[in-house]
């Protein structure tokens, strides 16, 4: 079984990953001392940036700092972010104000091209903290690396004693991977907006830019589809072990993403297919080769269940999820799974895909598929995600590496958890 949660980064056309669990509650790393004279090295920040000159006097946070921002409205967003996120625990106002001077400067618009559309330029001393970019994402980033510089008890959110010291010095960093991701699976155990949105703010803490959300599985489906609606209020009322399940219905969805995308994170949603699909069997019986729907699970096993491929009502189906699922998304990738479809024959497989993913390009998406994609013929400009890489053949990581070599990008996600 794959592991809940994946991170992804990208390297040029090679996209790696970063060990499972790396993210953890609150800033990190911490201060040296919950509450001191010594601030936090400007070099312990996660991930590590790629430019640091430590040096000069630290600049203290007090009653009287005030958060300076150009007069824009991304800008004034994420002044009034950093605002929030500090009050609750230095018990300051920290008013925000196009007004400058002294304080905690946030300035877009930098002329350094160097650092695209992700990085930023700390800058450090007694008499305030200037963070500059080219963009709001290098903005936001640049807040996330403020945060880590200061104590941990500065993620709480009751009043802690102090002091508040942002250690002097610049940092100039850009991101190393243009993408940095890491998966959710809903659909194995279901977590509420609430926890999704939790996850988001702990990612977007470590400059994660992608949520990819594993949206239906064997155990549950996750999205509501107003045209195929068993899929969510009967495929997704169960899970893992039992229990209630449930679903996100579109508003539930637009929010998740529109609080990702104030996070700077992209989602990229995915239906896993032909595979991992017993959630969709048992609620629509005419999706079956047998025309019988199968009893809803709530195991771990895999490979066992497939769309009929040879089936018109299978494409139908196909097509109105991805049509749906990709008017709810304003980002550009769509995931189809594509992975341990073992009850597939390898011809039904290929001709499965052949006719799925067209689609995803019709409806304006990009398509990713887990690597097993690469046995059938990836779309153009498809991504393939390639996981377990102590469990791959010779033979697949040579299909992986020749799609790769013909234009698939692959995205390595190499860090899984041991089976149950």
């Amino acid at each position: 079984m794959r592991q809940h949660r994946r991170t992804t980064r990208i390297l040029g056309s090679l996209l790696l990953v970063t060990a499972a669990g790396a993210f953890a509650v609150g800033a990190a790393p911490p201060g040296e001392t919950s509450a001191g004279d010594t601030p936090t090295p400007l070099g312990r920040v996660i991930p590590a940036p790629a430019s640091v000159k430590a040096g000069g006097a630290p600049y203290r946070i007090t009653n009287s700092t005030r958060i300076h921002v150009d007069d824009s409205r991304e800008a004034r967003r994420i002044g009034t972010y950093l605002a929030d996120v500090l009050r609750p625990s230095t018990g300051y106002r920290l008013p925000v104000t196009a007004r400058q001077g002294p304080g905690i400067r946030l300035k877009l618009g930098s002329k350094d091209a160097s650092l695209g559309d992700e990085g930023y330029r700390l800058d450090s001393g007694r008499h305030g903290v200037t963070i500059s970019a080219r963009k709001p994402a290098g903005l936001f980033h640049g807040v996330q690396t403020l945060r880590q510089l200061l104590p941990a008890a500065v993620e709480k959110d009751s009043v802690q004693p102090g002091p508040w010291l942002v250690a002097g010095g610049t940092i100039k960093d850009t991101p190393r991977y243009g993408w940095r991701g890491a998966m959710l699976d809903v659909s194995r155990h279901f977590f509420t907006v609430d926890q999704v949105k939790r996850y988001i703010d702990q990612l977007a803490l470590y400059k994660v830019n992608k949520l990819h959300l594993h949206l239906s599985d064997d155990q549950g489906w996750r999205i509501a589809i107003d045209s195929w609606p068993r899929l969510a209020t009967y495929g997704g009322s169960t899970q893992v072990g039992g229990g209630p399940g449930g679903h996100y219905t579109k508003a539930d969805y637009k929010e998740i993403v529109r609080y990702a995308s104030s996070r700077y994170l992209e989602v990229v949603p995915e239906i896993d297919m032909p595979g991992h699909t017993n959630a969709a069997l048992a609620s629509y019986a005419e999706l079956n080769c047998d025309g019988v729907a199968p009893p809803l699970y709530t195991g771990i096993d895999v490979g066992f269940s497939s769309l009929c491929v040879d089936k018109d009502v299978t494409y139908d189906f196909v097509d109105d999820v991805i049509r749906e699922l990709a008017a709810l998304t304003p980002g550009r990738y769509l995931h189809i799974g594509g992975d341990e479809a073992h009850s597939t024959s390898h011809d039904d497989y290929v001709k499965f895909m052949d006719r799925v993913q067209p689609l995803v390009a019709e409806y304006g998406k990009t398509v990713i598929g887990w690597h097993q994609l690469t046995g059938a013929t990836p779309a153009k400009g498809a991504l393939a995600q390639y996981w377990g890489l102590d469990r791959t053949s010779t033979a697949e990581k040579e299909q992986v590496a020749a799609a790769a070599r013909a234009g698939t990008v692959p995205i390595l996600s190499s860090a899984v958890l041991p089976e149950r």
